[in-house]
């Protein structure tokens, strides 16, 4: 077995006791970076020279007795919207392509100082507004897209060039990737991980966090990323718990909620069963299976669309007036759609999210998660990426991938999406998501960890040979 092959857990273990070098794991990281990334395309910037640097450096620590801890060594792809000091950080635009940031983004300023090892920076979607990332390919099947708009890191870890990348967000990008690219990603509670350095799609909906290959490394990493600073004005000062302790436990007695509505609605019979029997493998582990009614949604939708537009929009407002043939088209449409949102539509939106978020606090109080699919199905083609329900309904995949997302990003709360299966004809995999209650993260792991030691679902390399 190559080191790239190992999970992170795995490799943290063997640094550890001295049996791995931070640097062997990262040349193989590099190596196989190197093999696949001519036809998957994961990348926009390669940091190979600063990735040994750190190696070394986190070598030569934990040679002389400072081991700071289970990310020691860990190579890390960084998606292109977070500022890294002195590495070019577009966001996959050509509105940033000269773009040197002179600080660190917070999230990486912590992963760095826990050793984590940075091999490069992730495609994604231009500026995050959209779920195919266009410049990328699925590693399952490189004629499908990625996800997004964490396309690029859903994409290196699957095919193994890391075990963990960055993601953000906003209608779902970094569970979409996660679903259909056989990862696992976790979204925390609106609040929980300051957004400080990185890129905006919308203010009020933005949230950043990991993908990985399993769901201990997603309770790590998420934990490093999380806590209170003053200069995200959303940032929540709550102690950060050590979840790793959940991992190992129980569902007995948890309440699932399995939606009788709109999670059901527009999505493939094959994703809609792969989600069910995985509620069914929790039920039998002692979970109990509770019905639930999603609460307005009719309006997620409009609502999140109406505000992540509006938001937008005010971010790019000045870079769309000055340079607006540097966005793509698609991009540069939504924003100018964005710029036309009117201010009592924005304001009615804000008023609808707001009842929305009673209405799931009121759901919760019969449950203590819900699990749903993550996206009504899997990775689209990425020539055509569409999904037909009928003949006259025709939906596309970053409508279809961030409608059924959307609920955890106006609600605010944590979701995590795990592997729960693959298709049968093409053998692409299929997620399903945990949602919990606000800054209860512990819940979702715990749920997703019992059914990934349950199953064999969770930590599959993408079969992608090297390009030849």
């Amino acid at each position: 077995m190559e080191p790239y092959e190992l999970s992170f857990t795995e490799a943290s273990a063997m640094i550890a006791a001295k049996e791995l070098s931070p640097v062997e794991l990262t040349e193989s990281s590099l190596k196989r970076i190197g093999e696949v990334e001519p036809d998957i395309h994961a990348y926009v910037t390669m940091t190979e020279e600063l990735a040994l640097t750190q190696a070394r450096r986190a070598e030569k620590e934990i040679a002389a007795g400072n081991y700071k801890g289970p990310l020691h060594g860990i190579p890390l792809g960084v998606k292109d919207l977070y500022d890294t000091e002195g590495i070019l950080t577009t966001s996959s635009s050509e509105v940033r392509a000269g773009y040197v940031p002179d600080a660190d983004s917070v999230s990486v300023q912590k992963l760095t100082a826990a050793g984590m090892v940075v091999v490069g920076k992730t495609q994604t979607h231009e500026f995050a507004f959209g779920a195919t990332t266009p410049t990328t390919r699925n590693p399952w099947d490189t004629s499908t897209v990625p996800g997004g708009s964490s396309g690029g890191s859903g994409a290196t870890i699957a095919s193994g060039g890391v075990t963990v990348a960055l993601g953000s967000d906003t209608g779902g990008s970094i569970r979409i990737p996660a679903s259909v690219c056989g990862t696992v990603g976790i979204k925390p509670t609106y609040g929980r991980a300051p957004r400080v350095g990185v890129a905006s799609l919308s203010w009020s909906l933005d949230h950043v966090g990991p993908l990985t290959r399993n769901v201990r490394e997603a309770a790590l990493v998420m934990a490093a990323m999380s806590g209170y600073d003053r200069r995200d004005p959303a940032s929540v000062n709550k102690p950060v718990p050590d979840w790793t302790p959940d991992l190992g436990g129980s569902v007995k007695g948890t309440r699932i909620g399995i939606p009788k509505n709109f999670y059901n609605e527009r999505v493939q019979p094959e994703m809609w069963e792969a989600s069910m029997a995985a509620a069914n493998v929790l039920e039998g582990l002692g979970a109990e299976l509770v019905e639930v009614e999603i609460p307005l949604a009719d309006k997620v939708l409009s609502t999140a669309w109406t505000i992540m537009l509006a938001e937008a929009g005010a971010y790019h407002q000045e870079a769309l007036r000055a340079t607006p043939e540097l966005f793509t088209d698609e991009v540069r449409t939504l924003l100018e759609v964005g710029e036309g949102v009117l201010a009592t539509s924005y304001i009615n939106a804000l008023r609808t999210r707001t009842l929305m978020q009673q209405g799931w606090r009121d759901m919760y109080a019969d449950i203590d998660v819900l699990l749903a699919p993550t996206v009504p199905g899997p990775a689209a083609s990425a020539d055509d990426p569409v999904f037909e329900w009928a003949a006259d309904d025709i939906e596309g995949a970053t409508t279809a991938y961030s409608r059924v997302c959307a609920p955890g990003n106006l609600t605010g709360l944590p979701a995590i999406s795990m592997p729960v299966g693959y298709t049968a004809d093409g053998g692409l995999p299929l997620g399903a998501q945990v949602i919990g209650r606000p800054f209860r993260e512990g819940d979702v792991l715990r749920v997703a960890s019992v059914y990934e030691n349950a199953t064999d679902h969770i930590g599959t390399l993408a079969p992608l040979k090297a390009a030849s």
